[in-house]
């Protein structure tokens, strides 16, 4: 299997790859969520017309889309904080969980087949798409987070969900905040935070779970594809303020729900391809 091919073999592709960018990009500064459940999708599909073998495919495409999401968090991370919407508390308290639950998720991925991962993939898909389609802003669990191993479980939970999907976390830690009351716009800003808790030991995880595995593209890191990184990166870093500035002036309810229908198709198209 040749990954490189010249270069106007691949002008389609890197065109899906910078029109991926910029959905990555939008999205990371409008929900806090990194991009990656737009990203691994598109990775996966063009994976495959390169003929990268099923075995490994799935976790290349999580695995890159973790790496595209730090720096992409961490701009996303800056611009909300710069505007005071970021829970610092939250974030320090989630310092050991959530990285936790990274490492463990990356441990379990080291394992486990492509066709596991994609049913993963796709049931954490289904579920965040019910709750962008079905949730009510008013629905409450509690009137404020909660605290000690409750708060412990919930940032170990988001770490070790969000690194089978890819994604940096927010749509798990969006939900987590406003069910305990908080308002979006912070959950938004800070879940761009626990973002950069998720990526970059997900990064690590995936390059050591897929060191030396068999039939990986050239220019892979483990399960992390540096030609990929490099096209993506600078569009999403480019057009990730777009998206926080638009987190702080509009309502996001139309693009939940487009979301939400998005990755109902997602979750429909893996799970097609297990039959």
């Amino acid at each position: 299997m040749e990954f490189l091919q010249p270069i106007s073999e691949l002008y389609p592709f890197i065109i899906a790859l910078m029109v991926a960018g910029v959905l990555a990009g939008i999205l990371a500064g409008l929900f806090g969520i990194g991009g990656g459940a737009v990203l691994v999708p598109v990775f996966y599909q063009m994976l495959g017309v390169f003929e990268v073998d099923e075995a490994i495919r799935m976790h290349l495409s999580v695995g890159t889309s973790l790496a595209i999401i730090v720096p992409t968090s961490l701009r996303s991370f800056a611009g909300h904080r710069a505007k005071g919407g970021v829970d610092v508390a939250l974030l320090k308290s989630f310092l050991v969980t959530v990285p936790a639950g990274v490492i463990m998720a990356s441990i379990v991925t080291a394992f486990i087949s492509g066709s596991a991962l994609r049913v993963i993939f796709a049931v954490f898909s289904l579920i965040v798409a019910l709750k962008l389609l079905l949730a009510k802003e008013d629905w409450r669990i509690g009137d404020d987070l909660p605290t000690g191993l409750a708060r412990s479980v919930a940032g170990w939970f988001i770490g070790f969900s969000s690194t089978f999907m890819g994604i940096g976390g927010g749509v798990f830690n969006n939900t987590f905040m406003t069910l305990f009351g908080r308002p979006i716009h912070q959950a938004v800003a800070t879940s761009a935070g626990v973002g950069v808790l998720i990526s970059i030991p997900g990064v690590l995880g995936y390059i050591w779970a897929g060191w030396g595995a068999v039939g990986l593209p050239q220019l892979s890191l483990g399960y992390v594809n540096l030609l990929m990184v490099a096209i993506v990166v600078p569009v999403t870093l480019l057009v990730a303020p777009i998206g926080v500035m638009a987190a702080h002036k509009m309502s996001k309810r139309n693009l939940e729900f487009g979301f939400g229908i998005f990755l109902l198709l997602v979750a429909a198209r893996f799970f097609a391809s297990l039959v």
